[in-house]
């Protein structure tokens, strides 16, 4: 493991951050003991989020608390969603999209390079959306957090006369993951081990970047089943089991919110033509659409 290169896995050891940051065991516990880096002791051992391992390095190379106002370009991250993603061409707001995960997002958004992120996190142990999360790595952030709509999220597959009812039901099924770190992947890993579905004995295909990209996959046969949203199912003509409803929030820095570009996208998203999108979708609820969810 080369410098601040992080295990595939959601949670780093003591000594798997000692061997990250170089130094001696004795030292991350001082470090933890202080509050400087960011840890869990909900196990009864120390536990260290790699998301917000990863984030608490960038911010230490970029030598600070990221309080400094900072130019942004005019770009939305973050997790990839279908009714966002036509708001904004149809708002013509002038805003671009750079869309690889939630993960990606919030770490790209907390170095600038962008004006807003979509998330949708799942804490796992309290089961409340995107809120943790933000409070605990965007605190330093001059940011608001809304809500942007519910979605309902589940098993698409093509049905041909059988029926998936529960998340153990695709263990025989050729299935479609999400890149790692994204909203998808990390509330799909958390479902399987509450329901002890065994993935080491599911068959996976290549991994898709986005709902359309996942759901495509099963529309042309290369696959039986992914996790994907309802209304992308029903945009390509596939069954869907629905499994949760899950929170979409937009994590927004508060100069742009101000500022014309993002002003015109919100503005449209307050219309009858986007409520009108969003019902003939099929598994949104956008009635909460710009609620306030966190204030830095």
């Amino acid at each position: 493991m080369t410098k601040f290169d992080l295990p595939d896995h959601e949670y780093l050891t003591v000594p798997e951050l000692a061997e990250l940051l170089r130094l001696k065991e004795r030292k991350i516990y001082d470090l933890a003991a202080s509050g400087e880096v960011p840890c869990s002791r909900a196990t009864g051992k120390l536990l260290f989020p790699a998301l917000e391992i990863r984030a608490w390095i960038e911010r230490a190379k970029s030598g600070g608390d990221n309080t400094t106002p900072m130019e942004r370009p005019q770009i939305l991250l973050g997790s990839h969603d279908p009714l966002l993603d036509w708001a904004m061409r149809q708002s013509r707001s002038g805003l671009a999209s750079y869309v690889d995960g939630s993960q990606d997002g919030l770490e790209r958004f907390i170095k600038g390079d962008g004006i807003a992120t979509g998330l949708h996190l799942r804490d796992s142990k309290t089961g409340q959306w995107n809120t943790p999360i933000v409070e605990r790595m965007a605190a330093r952030q001059n940011a608001v957090l809304i809500h942007f709509a519910s979605r309902q999220r589940g098993l698409v597959y093509r049905g041909d006369g059988h029926e998936l009812t529960a998340l153990d039901d695709i263990a025989d099924l050729r299935f479609v993951p999400r890149q790692a770190g994204s909203g998808t992947d990390r509330l799909f890993l958390d479902l399987a081990s509450e329901t002890s579905l065994n993935l080491g004995k599911l068959t996976q295909s290549d991994v898709a970047r986005s709902e359309d990209e996942a759901v495509e996959s099963i529309r042309r046969g290369t696959a039986d089943v992914t996790f994907g949203l309802e209304a992308v199912a029903q945009s390509y003509e596939l069954s869907f089991t629905p499994l949760i409803e899950e929170k979409f929030a937009l994590l927004v820095d508060r100069k742009a919110w101000f500022e014309p570009a993002f002003q015109c996208f919100l503005t449209f998203c307050q219309t009858e033509a986007f409520a009108q999108r969003a019902a003939s979708m099929g598994g949104y609820d956008v009635s909460g659409l710009g609620k306030v969810l966190w204030n830095a």
